[in-house]
């Protein structure tokens, strides 16, 4: 059988507009939010009100609920009181759903009030939703285009980048966690049946986080831990929550929400040498430790090796955080997933990584790391082919609010 790059490389393009019909960079660094956590007899939960949204820095010890969902949606309310309407709808549902209760009993001559996946009592199990905007619901039909945040706009093309127009953009972004699969499906069905008339699905993907195998960080599916650098604490807050005076005033609190969807030729990364893959990720695939240290949380020493002769120059971690002064203020919060879309039709593995990222600038941050891992030798075995820009709301702080209030103020 031939499965020489080329042809592999060849069939798998193809194969990503087959899983759209049939259905980010990596940018390396995180500990908030960077860990799946093994299930416990209580998992978390995580309020809802709050002057910034959950679902992006985790309170408390370090957690990501096992299961996500990233569903994108085209708005198709009429004027801007039904754009309103529609996000008092959101929240309604969105605080119900992660709270947990009882669905109301509307009677025998109706539908029921819910689908019952979950059984009659709604479970908090730990859900977040958090909700985003793209650049394109700052068009002319709502009368928002003064509002856009300063550097909000659709994602690029970047060079290293396969693009399938049916895994991109969007007005709003849904980003849906929790512990169990099953809370992911009935809220993605909740949530799209009582806004229906307002928006409509314009892509959807469910992804999956690796616990800790043996200890520390989650893996991706090239078997490497991801998310090992991520800041931690206030260096992490400094990094995420817009406070810029030359973004719109409703933005203050908001952040920039990166994701990419990034196929993972992982067929072709498993006939590649260990000692090749380490070098191309600049840590040790067992422990996830730099190849100049000996534990996971090392702190490479780049300075004691200007030449890359230990960490080659153009690993992954050493071009995606050079661990410079210069460097700091552009990384980033890391809240990535895989996924898996069974296969194409090719009968190639279509599985990969749902990589997210929040910030303050997308510019200053993630499209500056980008620029850096251009050409990079991973991009042989990774096919970054959808996702989007968008921006996350503020908080809903009370019961009296709702998202997007003061943006539509």
């Amino acid at each position: 059988m031939d499965v020489n790059r080329r042809n592999f490389l060849k069939g798998a393009a193809v194969g990503v507009s087959g899983a759209a019909i049939t259905g980010a960079t990596l940018v390396h660094g995180a500990q908030v939010d960077g860990t799946a956590t093994p299930q416990s007899a209580n998992p978390p939960s995580y309020p809802f009100h709050g002057v910034n949204q959950a679902g992006i820095l985790t309170p408390g010890p370090s957690y990501k609920q096992a299961f996500s969902c990233y569903a994108a949606f085209d708005v198709i309310a009429r004027d801007r009181k039904d754009l309103a309407g529609l996000f008092k709808t959101l929240t309604a549902r969105a605080r119900f759903l992660t709270a947990g209760g009882t669905p109301p009993n509307l009677g025998v001559a109706q539908p029921p009030s819910d689908n019952d996946v979950l059984g009659p009592v709604i479970p908090a199990d730990g859900l977040t939703l958090t909700v985003s905007v793209g650049a394109s619901l700052f068009d002319d039909r709502f009368g928002l285009a003064d509002r856009k945040p300063r550097v909000l706009k659709p994602m690029p093309i970047f060079p290293d980048d396969t693009p399938d127009p049916a895994w991109m953009g969007g007005d709003l972004l849904v980003q849906m966690c929790a512990h169990s699969p099953d809370t992911i499906h009935h809220t993605i069905r909740d949530i799209t049946r009582h806004t229906r008339g307002a928006m409509q699905l314009r892509w959807k993907i469910e992804g999956y986080a690796s616990p800790s195998r043996p200890t520390g960080t989650g893996r991706n599916l090239l078997g490497f831990k991801d998310g090992t650098a991520n800041p931690t604490g206030g260096d992490a807050s400094s990094l995420v929550w817009v406070d810029d005076p030359r973004e719109p005033a409703w933005a203050i609190g908001g952040t920039y929400h990166v994701v990419r969807l990034i196929r993972m030729l992982v067929e072709f990364w498993d006939r590649v040498s260990i000692n090749e893959q380490e070098r191309m990720f600049g840590r040790r695939r067992d422990s996830g430790a730099p190849l100049d240290g000996n534990a996971e949380f090392d702190t490479p020493n780049f300075a004691a090796d200007p030449k890359g002769s230990v960490i080659p120059l153009d690993s992954h971690m050493r071009l995606a955080n050079p661990r410079t002064t210069e460097t700091a203020n552009q990384r980033l919060i890391r809240r990535s997933y895989n996924y898996d879309l069974g296969i194409d039709p090719n009968g190639n593995i279509s599985a990969g990584h749902i990589f997210t990222a929040f910030q303050q600038d997308v510019e200053r941050q993630f499209e500056t790391i980008q620029a850096r891992l251009k050409g990079e030798p991973l991009v042989d075995y990774v096919e970054p082919f959808g996702g989007g820009y968008f921006f996350a709301l503020p908080g809903v702080r009370d019961e009296s609010d709702w998202y997007a209030a003061k943006m539509l103020a």
